[in-house]
């Protein structure tokens, strides 16, 4: 009997370490697209000095402690609002539901947002933005925030946050983007030390 729940444990051990990598070579591989895509001098949005010397963004190690499971609630007749920006552009977004969840033992929540502009393009009219801050912000990453992208598909059937794919916008690597500034209610009472870093 001992012997038998001592192989369980094994497996469950064994299977949740392979999980562990399994999952670490996922993140990795989407990091080398987006650093590829950096390193293009066709696609990069870096300068010729800064391409020169460029061997990757920085990133946290991948942690799965900051993919959490997540309660999405739609909200239905979101009020249209204007998102400020880095400049004075002001694109026009809705609320489109809130994620509800616990990290670190704190019961945490993230409004999603809808691109009124990009709804009307097929290709991106599931697109979902989570811009967001953290006490991460102006110490290890861009003192405006970071952020998450997912899909009205994703968190209907499958609703995750994952802060290993937390990227920076555009605007930290040069100045002619014009960037959403993440809204007051986004800011989470946590260090996401997960995703890209300064």
């Amino acid at each position: 009997m001992l012997r038998s729940i001592l192989l369980i444990f094994s497996f469950a051990a064994s299977h949740a370490v392979y999980a562990q990598a399994e999952y670490e070579l996922e993140v990795q591989a989407y990091r080398d697209s987006i650093d590829a895509v950096f390193a293009n001098p066709e696609t990069t949005i870096l300068k010729d000095d800064e391409l020169e010397g460029f061997s990757g963004l920085p990133y946290y190690p991948v942690d799965i402690t900051y993919r959490v499971p997540a309660r999405f609630e739609r909200i239905r007749k979101g009020e249209v609002f204007e998102m400020k920006t880095t400049t004075d552009r002001l694109p026009k977004y809705r609320p489109y539901g809130k994620l509800y969840f616990t990290l670190n033992g704190k019961e945490l929540e993230l409004n999603v947002y809808q691109n009124l502009e990009l709804m009307q393009n097929p290709a991106y009219r599931d697109y979902l933005f989570i811009p967001f801050t953290d006490l991460t912000n102006g110490e290890t990453t861009y003192g405006g925030g970071r952020y998450l992208e997912s899909s009205a598909k994703a968190l209907d059937e499958d609703p995750v946050i994952d802060f290993n794919y937390a990227y920076h916008p555009y605007c930290v690597y040069s100045k002619k983007y014009s960037c959403p500034i993440p809204p007051a209610e986004n800011h989470l009472e946590v260090a996401i030390e997960a995703g890209v870093k300064l």
